[in-house]
C-alpha cells in the first residue's frame, strides 16, 4: 500500500486543513513475475488529496509523501510523477516519494491539479504497482481584496425623501474561496456620507437617514467600503464612490422679487398694449417652477398673462386710459405654482403678492369740441355781420392751450377767435336754404394739434316777395257787355 502523507504547515504556522489518511483498498491485479508466470497480487495504494496553500514564497514547499508499503527502504523503488504541472510546478524525490511545490500558486488562476503517480522497481525497470491518479488542491488564503465591478455608481432620489428611503445597492465581489472560512464574506460600511445616508452591512443597500433639501445641496458623494473576513483583523478592503443626485419636488412657492413695481402707460396706448413685466422667483426647477400670475383690479383696466418660457408676468392694458380722467392706478398682483401635488400643499398655503403702481402719461391731444356737430338758424336778408352761432373747443391736456378757429372755403360766413360765426354776405333762402360748414380748431401751443367739426346753417324764410303770375295773360271783353259779364282770356 502507498501512503499519502500531508504536512499542513505553511511558513512554520499550522494551518487548519482537513486531515486525510491513506486508505487501503483490497483489490488485486495481475503482475508478471520475473520468471514469466503471472501472479495475482494485492494492490497496495489508494491516493487521497494533497493540499498546498496558494501564494507560498518558499522555493520548495513540501506538500507530502508518497510511499508504497512494498518499499522496504533498500532504495530499490523509484517514484515518478506524471501529468499537468509535473516537473514544472511539482517535483518528487524519486527515492523517498516526497512531493514539493517549486512555484508559487494562485488558487484564483487554478484551484486543483490532477496528477498520476507510478512506482518503478529500479532493478528491473518495471512498475511495482499500477499507475494511479491523485489530486493536489490549492487551498485559499485571503489574498484578494473586494472589488466593486459595476462602477461608476450613480443614483437619483427625490429631495425631502423620508428616512429609510432606498437609494441604491452596491455590490462587491471577492475572488477568494467563499467556502474557505470568512475570506469572501463581506461587510459594508459608510466612510463618507453621514449623516444623510446609511448602508446595510450585509447587503450594501444605501438608504436615506436624514431629509435633504435640493435647494441647499443638489448632489452628494458617498464612499462605501467593503471588507472581507466580515471585518475581522487582517481583512482586506475595497472602496467605491456613489454620486447621489437629488431630484426636485415642488416644496417652494414662487416669491416676488419686489414688493412694489412702478410702471407707466401712455394715455394714447391702445387696448392690448404691454406696459411692463413683473417677476417672481421659484427655487424649484422644471415643471415645479411653472407659475401663473393674476391681478386684483377693481377698475378692470389691466390684466396680466404669463410668459411660459421666461415665467415672467406681462402686464397688459385691458382698456384705454385717460390721463385727465385718472392719472394713476394701484393694483395687487398674485402668483402661484401651476402644478402642486396634494401632499405638498402645505408649502403653498398662501400665495405671494406684490403691488403695482401704474402712472398714466399725458399725451398732447387735439382740441375737443363740446358737441359732435352744430346746427344754427338765421333769417334770410339778415344784414352783414349778423350773428349765426358759436362753437367751442377745449384742449383736453393739463396745459389747456388756447384755441384758434378757422373755416374752410366760405364766402358767406366767417368765424372769429372766440368761435363766433357771423354772416359776410346777404342770405337768400330762395337761392340756398342750407349751408354745410367745416370749422377747424387749432391749439396755439402746438399747431399740429387740430380738430374739425361740421356746422349746418339753415336759412329761414321772410316775406320778401310779392305774388307774381306765372305767365302774361291777354283778356278780352265784348262791347256792350253788361255788368257782371265774364272776361275772356
Amino acid at each position: 500500500m502507498i501512503c499519502c502523507l500531508f504536512l499542513p504547515f505553511m511558513l512554520g504556522i499550522p494551518l487548519l486543513w482537513p486531515c486525510f489518511t491513506a486508505i487501503e483498498i483490497s483489490t488485486t491485479e495481475k503482475v508478471k513475475h520475473p520468471a514469466g508466470s503471472h501472479l495475482r497480487v494485492k494492490r497496495g495504494w489508494m491516493w487521497n488529496q494533497f493540499f498546498v496553500p496558494e501564494e507560498m514564497n518558499k522555493t520548495n514547499y513540501h506538500i507530502g509523501q508518497l510511499r508504497s508499503d512494498l518499499d522496504n527502504g533498500n532504495n530499490s523503488f523509484q517514484y515518478k510523477l506524471l501529468g499537468a504541472g509535473a516537473g514544472s510546478i511539482f517535483v518528487i524525490d524519486e527515492r523517498t516519494g516526497d512531493i514539493y511545490a517549486v512555484q508559487k500558486l494562485d488558487r484564483e488562476e487554478r484551484s486543483l491539479y490532477t496528477l498520476r503517480a507510478q512506482v518503478i522497481d529500479s532493478t528491473t525497470g518495471r512498475a511495482v504497482e499500477p499507475e494511479s491518479e491523485f489530486v493536489i488542491r490549492v487551498s485559499d488564503i485571503n489574498d484578494n481584496e473586494p472589488k466593486f465591478l459595476d462602477e461608476p455608481y450613480e443614483a437619483i432620489v427625490p429631495e425631502m425623501s423620508p428616512e429609510g428611503t432606498l437609494v441604491i445597492q452596491v455590490t462587491a465581489s471577492d475572488a477568494d474561496d467563499p467556502s474557505s472560512g470568512n475570506n469572501a464574506r463581506l461587510l459594508y460600511s459608510l466612510l463618507q456620507g453621514q449623516p444623510y445616508f446609511s448602508t446595510e452591512p450585509t447587503t450594501g443597500v444605501i438608504r436615506i437617514s436624514s431629509k435633504m433639501d435640493r435647494e441647499l445641496q443638489d448632489e452628494y458623494w458617498v464612499i462605501i467600503q467593503a471588507k472581507d473576513m466580515i471585518g475581522l483583523p487582517g481583512a482586506l478592503s475595497g472602496t467605491t464612490s456613489v454620486l447621489i443626485k437629488l431630484s426636485d419636488v415642488n416644496d417652494n412657492k414662487p416669491i416676488f422679487k419686489e414688493s412694489l413695481y412702478r410702471l407707466t402707460v401712455s394715455e394714447s396706448a391702445p387696448a392690448g398694449t404691454s406696459i411692463g413685466k413683473i417677476m417672481a422667483y421659484d427655487n424649484d426647477i422644471g415643471e415645479n417652477a411653472e407659475m401663473d400670475y393674476s391681478i386684483e383690479d377693481d377698475s378692470q383696466t389691466f390684466d396680466v398673462i404669463t410668459n411660459n418660457e421666461t415665467q415672467e408676468g406681462i402686464v397688459i392694458l385691458k382698456k384705454e386710459v385717460d390721463f385727465e380722467h385718472q392719472n394713476q392706478y394701484r393694483i395687487r398682483a398674485n402668483v402661484k405654482n401651476r402644478h402642486v401635488d396634494e401632499q405638498l400643499m402645505e408649502y403653498h398655503v398662501e400665495a405671494s403678492t406684490t403691488f403695482i403702481r401704474i402712472q398714466v402719461e399725458d399725451e398732447d391731444e387735439p382740441p375737443v369740441f363740446l358737441l359732435p356737430y352744430y346746427v344754427f338758424e338765421i333769417f334770410e336778408e339778415s344784414p352783414h355781420g349778423s350773428f349765426v352761432g358759436m362753437v367751442s373747443a377745449t384742449d383736453p391736456d393739463q396745459r389747456n392751450s388756447p384755441i384758434r378757429y378757422s373755416m374752410t372755403r366760405s364766402r358767406v360766413f366767417s368765424i372769429d377767435d372766440n368761435g363766433t360765426i357771423i354772416t359776410t354776405n346777404p342770405l337768400d333762402r330762395e337761392i340756398s336754404a342750407w349751408y354745410n360748414l367745416s370749422i377747424i380748431a387749432t391749439e396755439e401751443y402746438n399747431v399740429q394739434q387740430i380738430s374739425a367739426v361740421p356746422v349746418y346753417v339753415q336759412v329761414l324764410n321772410i316775406n320778401d316777395h310779392a305774388p307774381e303770375f306765372s305767365e302774361y295773360y291777354d283778356t278780352y271783353v265784348c262791347e256792350n257787355a253788361g255788368s257782371g259779364q265774364g272776361l275772356f282770356f
